[in-house]
């Protein structure tokens, strides 16, 4: 794993600890989660 920091608006930082807490996931595994989901869904020619 490899450390990086990445700045969020506050606003979307709450919703991300809502679901995380809802889920039971830690916020960083959800993060990672809806990144790989995200670039999952682009075409190839955009990843």
């Amino acid at each position: 794993m490899v450390n990086k920091t990445f700045r969020f608006p506050q606003e979307l930082i709450d919703k991300l600890e809502q679901v995380a807490k809802e889920q039971n996931v830690s916020v960083n595994n959800l993060v990672k989660q809806c990144c790989e989901y995200a670039l999952g869904q682009m075409p190839p020619e955009d990843k």
